[in-house]
């Protein structure tokens, strides 16, 4: 829930004895006297409150510009890509970036490409598929819709959900986190805002929740289940209660649920960094 503040204006009166007692000449010396100080130092201290603060995003929602090929086959691929234009040049590169990311992990791929050339190898990974049984494989489906859930002053998280069905496999809303600081113009990983001295903190919260989670887990799982389990480079994300980690069930261990940790405010301000936390709680 966001907070609203109001200023609160403290207007002083002159009484009216001592407008009384004022002359008129002196009430025309009063209004005649220049005031420089405040002509110089007003536009400075606005131009410095507008350079300290950025500008509103203003988040529109709409298709994103890809193109598809032309398909003469019954069983085209499908390619919905949902996405968001803001008024933030370095905002909209960081979406389609993180956009092109989420494509090329449903297909087991990590290069540097841009969004149209992920959906090209997503293209040609769907034919590929298609090749090797014609009549019988059905081309690939990838739905992607984008969303900011939250943002403060230069923090912006994001997340992307995926629907696909690849070679008989369904997967329905799976989710993937990114946090940024725009006014560095960086994706931040967890590496980057916790404490050095608290990093061990941080492994100790992680690790007891995986912990509960492989108990809660079936069998088959937690004995596939490494023993520990690595927070440094995992999705995280950010609210008004704390931060919280986001794993794959399967980028754990095959057929596993999804595993979420959330940390306490108390937590949250203990393992990160004392300047990050005061500028995103």
């Amino acid at each position: 829930m966001k907070k609203y503040y109001r200023d609160i204006w403290v207007y002083s009166v002159l009484s009216l004895s001592l407008g009384l007692i004022a002359c008129d000449s002196n009430k025309n010396d009063v209004k005649d006297q220049p005031q420089p100080q405040q002509k110089q130092e007003t536009p400075k201290i606005a131009e410095a409150e507008k350079a300290d603060v950025l500008p509103y995003l203003n988040i529109q929602e709409q298709p994103a510009k890809i193109a598809l090929p032309f398909c003469e086959r019954k069983n085209c691929i499908d390619v919905d890509i949902q996405t968001l234009a803001t008024v933030d040049p370095w905002i909209n590169q960081w979406i389609a970036k993180h956009q092109s990311k989420v494509i090329q992990d449903q297909i087991d791929m990590k290069q540097d490409l841009t969004l149209q050339q992920a959906v090209n190898a997503y293209v040609k990974k769907s034919d590929q598929w298609q090749e090797q049984l014609l009549k019988l494989n059905k081309a690939y489906q990838l739905e992607l819709y984008t969303r900011i859930p939250y943002q403060r002053n230069d923090y912006v998280l994001m997340q992307i959900g995926i629907n696909s069905d690849q070679e008989g496999v369904k997967v329905k809303d799976r989710y993937y986190f990114f946090v940024s600081d725009r006014r560095q113009q960086k994706t931040l990983s967890l590496l980057d805002v916790i404490q050095p001295k608290q990093q061990s903190k941080m492994d100790e919260i992680v690790q007891q929740a995986y912990q509960k989670w492989l108990k809660d887990s079936d069998a088959a799982v937690s004995l596939k289940a490494p023993k520990k389990i690595h927070w440094g480079q995992a999705d995280w994300f950010f609210d008004q209660q704390g931060i919280g980690v986001h794993y794959h069930g399967d980028k754990i261990v095959a057929n596993a649920k999804q595993l979420d940790i959330f940390l306490s405010k108390e937590q949250t301000q203990q393992v990160l960094k004392a300047e990050i936390y005061q500028h995103m709680f």
